[in-house]
């Protein structure tokens, strides 16, 4: 990131993180700017990578994918072009909406979305069909307690 990111930045970070299908002139009022300058703050905030996109997030019970299970993966691989392969296995996977390099006792975790049981072994029997892995632990969630909460900024 090239240039700071200010208190104002951080209001209009936060104004979004709550509701970013608000206009630009309700934005502009809630965060103390004219409509000019906050288009401007959205520019360079996006062109600098903090803002990655816009979106609603959605209820996944709602719509059928009510499964959510997060995937340990241990693996004896460690080369550029194993993961290479895995990233390339996982980002063809739409139901694998969560992936990342972990430490402790797994090299990854997957946050996997799912309709049930039955959905998610063939997701399972997909990823393992097309990439060696060592050891894979899946753990499914009872109950969403905390989800894509705002950053504190």
């Amino acid at each position: 990131m090239s240039e700071k990111i200010d208190q104002t930045d951080r209001r209009i970070l936060r104004a979004l993180q709550i509701d970013s299908s608000r206009s630009q002139r309700e934005l502009a009022e809630d965060v103390g700017l004219s409509q000019n300058a906050l288009w401007r703050r959205l520019k360079n905030l996006e062109s600098q990578g903090v803002i990655h996109g816009y979106g609603a997030r959605v209820d996944p019970v709602a719509v059928g994918m009510g499964l959510v299970t997060f995937s340990m993966i241990r693996t004896r691989h460690h080369s550029a072009d194993w993961l290479k392969a895995l990233r390339q296995v996982l980002i063809a996977t739409p139901e694998v909406v969560g992936f990342y390099r972990i430490s402790g006792d797994y090299d990854y975790m997957l946050k996997i979305a799912t309709e049930d049981i039955a959905a998610f072994d063939r997701v399972y029997q997909h990823i393992t069909a097309r990439i060696e892995l060592d050891t894979v632990t899946s753990y499914f969630a009872m109950e969403s307690i905390i989800d894509d909460r705002p950053l504190p900024l």
